[in-house]
Protein backbone atom coordinates (compact mmCIF):
# COMPACT_ATOMS: atom_id res chain seq x y z
CA UNK A 1 0.00 0.00 0.00
CA UNK A 2 1.36 3.61 -1.09
CA UNK A 3 1.71 6.55 1.29
CA UNK A 4 -0.70 8.17 -0.50
CA UNK A 5 -3.49 5.79 0.06
CA UNK A 6 -2.40 4.90 3.65
CA UNK A 7 -2.82 8.33 4.67
CA UNK A 8 -6.41 8.74 2.92
CA UNK A 9 -7.28 4.92 4.27
CA UNK A 10 -10.37 4.82 6.76
CA UNK A 11 -7.77 3.38 9.23
CA UNK A 12 -5.50 6.52 9.48
CA UNK A 13 -8.80 8.61 9.35
CA UNK A 14 -10.42 6.88 12.94
CA UNK A 15 -6.98 6.81 14.14
CA UNK A 16 -5.98 10.10 13.38
CA UNK A 17 -9.60 11.24 14.71
CA UNK A 18 -8.79 9.13 17.96
CA UNK A 19 -5.61 11.04 18.61
CA UNK A 20 -7.06 14.92 17.73
CA UNK A 21 -9.98 13.75 20.17
CA UNK A 22 -7.66 12.52 23.08
CA UNK A 23 -5.18 15.80 22.65
CA UNK A 24 -8.24 18.04 22.74
CA UNK A 25 -9.73 16.33 25.88
CA UNK A 26 -5.90 16.39 27.64
CA UNK A 27 -5.65 19.76 26.84
CA UNK A 28 -8.95 21.09 27.89
CA UNK A 29 -8.44 19.24 30.80
CA UNK A 30 -5.26 20.52 31.91
CA UNK A 31 -6.77 24.21 31.41
CA UNK A 32 -9.33 23.37 33.77
CA UNK A 33 -6.93 22.66 36.18
CA UNK A 34 -4.89 25.32 36.12
CA UNK A 35 -7.90 27.68 36.19
CA UNK A 36 -8.64 25.92 39.67
CA UNK A 37 -5.49 25.39 40.95
CA UNK A 38 -4.30 29.57 40.21
CA UNK A 39 -7.73 30.60 41.09
CA UNK A 40 -7.87 31.63 37.65
CA UNK A 41 -10.04 35.23 37.38
CA UNK A 42 -10.60 35.27 41.43
CA UNK A 43 -8.20 37.88 42.69
CA UNK A 44 -8.02 40.45 45.95
CA UNK A 45 -8.03 44.03 45.52
CA UNK A 46 -4.72 45.53 48.24
CA UNK A 47 -5.80 47.26 50.45
CA UNK A 48 -4.14 51.07 51.92
CA UNK A 49 -2.08 50.18 54.85
CA UNK A 50 -0.27 53.35 55.40
CA UNK A 51 -0.43 54.64 58.92
CA UNK A 52 -1.77 51.39 60.42
CA UNK A 53 0.24 49.37 62.82
CA UNK A 54 1.31 46.04 62.27
CA UNK A 55 -1.14 44.21 64.71
CA UNK A 56 -4.00 46.43 62.80
CA UNK A 57 -2.17 44.90 59.28
CA UNK A 58 -1.70 41.43 60.38
CA UNK A 59 -5.39 41.08 61.29
CA UNK A 60 -6.34 42.91 58.07
CA UNK A 61 -4.63 40.69 55.83
CA UNK A 62 -5.42 38.03 57.49
CA UNK A 63 -9.24 38.11 56.84
CA UNK A 64 -8.45 39.29 53.58
CA UNK A 65 -6.28 35.69 53.38
CA UNK A 66 -2.73 38.02 51.92
CA UNK A 67 0.93 37.54 53.92
CA UNK A 68 3.01 40.78 54.78
CA UNK A 69 6.92 40.76 55.66
CA UNK A 70 8.42 43.48 57.24
CA UNK A 71 11.47 44.73 54.96
CA UNK A 72 14.02 46.85 56.96
CA UNK A 73 12.70 49.85 58.83
CA UNK A 74 13.13 53.46 57.03
CA UNK A 75 14.40 56.87 58.61
CA UNK A 76 11.81 58.14 60.74
CA UNK A 77 9.22 59.94 59.78
CA UNK A 78 7.75 62.38 62.50
CA UNK A 79 4.33 62.33 60.19
CA UNK A 80 3.65 58.73 61.05
CA UNK A 81 2.97 57.03 63.97
CA UNK A 82 5.91 54.82 65.48
CA UNK A 83 6.29 51.05 63.66
CA UNK A 84 3.56 52.50 61.29
CA UNK A 85 3.69 51.38 57.37
CA UNK A 86 5.57 53.97 55.28
CA UNK A 87 4.94 52.08 52.07
CA UNK A 88 4.39 48.69 50.89
CA UNK A 89 4.84 46.83 47.80
CA UNK A 90 1.78 45.82 45.86
CA UNK A 91 0.56 49.48 46.05
CA UNK A 92 -3.30 49.84 47.03
CA UNK A 93 -5.73 49.04 44.35
CA UNK A 94 -3.50 46.78 43.14
CA UNK A 95 -5.36 42.89 42.14
CA UNK A 96 -3.73 39.89 43.50
CA UNK A 97 -3.91 35.97 44.07
CA UNK A 98 -5.03 34.48 47.25
CA UNK A 99 -2.00 34.36 49.97
CA UNK A 100 -0.05 37.03 47.67
CA UNK A 101 2.94 38.69 50.13
CA UNK A 102 2.28 42.00 50.65
CA UNK A 103 5.85 44.24 51.34
CA UNK A 104 5.82 46.60 54.37
CA UNK A 105 8.44 49.63 55.53
CA UNK A 106 7.97 50.26 58.58
CA UNK A 107 8.46 53.38 60.59
CA UNK A 108 10.84 53.38 63.43
CA UNK A 109 10.13 54.04 66.73
CA UNK A 110 12.08 57.33 67.04
CA UNK A 111 14.89 58.81 65.88
CA UNK A 112 18.58 57.32 65.70
CA UNK A 113 21.05 58.57 67.68
CA UNK A 114 23.85 60.38 66.83
CA UNK A 115 27.05 61.16 68.40
CA UNK A 116 28.25 64.42 69.32
CA UNK A 117 31.93 65.21 67.25
CA UNK A 118 35.21 65.58 68.71
CA UNK A 119 37.55 68.70 68.66
CA UNK A 120 34.40 70.85 68.63
CA UNK A 121 35.67 72.92 71.84
CA UNK A 122 37.27 76.09 71.15
CA UNK A 123 36.53 76.33 67.53
CA UNK A 124 34.62 79.20 66.08
CA UNK A 125 30.85 79.04 65.77
CA UNK A 126 30.86 78.95 61.96
CA UNK A 127 33.24 75.91 62.49
CA UNK A 128 30.61 74.33 64.94
CA UNK A 129 27.57 74.87 62.93
CA UNK A 130 27.58 73.15 59.83
CA UNK A 131 29.28 70.13 61.97
CA UNK A 132 26.10 69.53 64.12
CA UNK A 133 23.72 70.15 60.95
CA UNK A 134 25.81 67.89 59.04
CA UNK A 135 24.91 65.09 61.86
CA UNK A 136 21.41 66.13 61.63
CA UNK A 137 21.00 68.16 64.40
CA UNK A 138 19.28 71.72 65.07
CA UNK A 139 20.95 74.60 66.42
CA UNK A 140 19.32 76.39 69.29
CA UNK A 141 20.25 79.42 71.05
CA UNK A 142 23.49 81.32 71.04
CA UNK A 143 24.36 81.87 74.67
CA UNK A 144 27.63 84.27 75.36
CA UNK A 145 29.81 83.66 78.55
CA UNK A 146 32.97 85.71 79.45
CA UNK A 147 35.91 84.39 78.07
CA UNK A 148 38.75 86.37 75.93
CA UNK A 149 38.63 84.24 72.96
CA UNK A 150 35.71 85.98 71.33
CA UNK A 151 33.05 83.90 68.87
CA UNK A 152 35.29 80.79 70.00
CA UNK A 153 32.97 77.28 71.11
CA UNK A 154 33.01 76.68 75.49
CA UNK A 155 29.93 74.52 75.48
CA UNK A 156 27.52 72.69 73.55
CA UNK A 157 23.69 71.85 75.88
CA UNK A 158 21.05 70.57 75.72
CA UNK A 159 17.86 71.13 77.66
CA UNK A 160 20.72 72.84 79.64
CA UNK A 161 22.50 69.70 79.86
CA UNK A 162 26.58 70.51 79.32
CA UNK A 163 27.38 67.93 76.37
CA UNK A 164 30.63 65.78 75.59
CA UNK A 165 32.29 64.43 72.61
CA UNK A 166 30.77 61.05 72.46
CA UNK A 167 27.31 61.87 74.04
CA UNK A 168 24.58 60.90 72.18
CA UNK A 169 21.57 62.39 70.99
CA UNK A 170 18.56 61.70 68.77
CA UNK A 171 19.15 63.08 65.62
CA UNK A 172 17.03 66.47 65.10
CA UNK A 173 17.89 67.40 69.02
CA UNK A 174 18.13 70.94 69.06
CA UNK A 175 22.05 72.03 70.83
CA UNK A 176 22.71 75.76 72.22
CA UNK A 177 26.07 76.45 71.43
CA UNK A 178 27.98 78.75 74.20
CA UNK A 179 30.63 80.87 73.27
CA UNK A 180 33.48 83.46 74.73
CA UNK A 181 32.23 87.13 74.29
CA UNK A 182 35.28 88.29 74.40
CA UNK A 183 34.87 90.65 77.77
CA UNK A 184 37.72 88.56 80.19
CA UNK A 185 41.03 90.07 79.77
CA UNK A 186 44.66 88.14 80.41
CA UNK A 187 45.94 88.22 83.21
CA UNK A 188 42.10 89.00 85.01
CA UNK A 189 41.76 87.38 88.75
CA UNK A 190 41.49 83.61 87.91
CA UNK A 191 38.90 83.58 90.76
CA UNK A 192 36.97 86.18 88.74
CA UNK A 193 37.05 84.67 85.47
CA UNK A 194 35.33 81.16 87.24
CA UNK A 195 32.97 83.23 89.06
CA UNK A 196 32.09 84.56 85.86
CA UNK A 197 32.05 81.42 83.81
CA UNK A 198 29.76 79.66 86.52
CA UNK A 199 26.99 82.73 85.72
CA UNK A 200 27.81 83.76 89.77
CA UNK A 201 28.31 87.11 91.18
CA UNK A 202 30.83 87.83 94.26
CA UNK A 203 29.19 89.52 97.42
Amino acid sequence: MSLLKFIFSKQFLIQLGIAIVTLVIIVFGTLQWLKFTTNHGDTITVPNLSKLSLNIVDKKLDEMNLRYTVLDSASFNPEYPPFSVLDQTPLPGKKVKEQRKIYLTVNPSGYAKVEIPDNLIRKTLRQVQPSLLARGFKIGDTIEKPDMAKGAVLELQNNGQVLKSGDKLPKKSVIDIVVGDGNLKYGQDTDKAKDLNNNTVNP
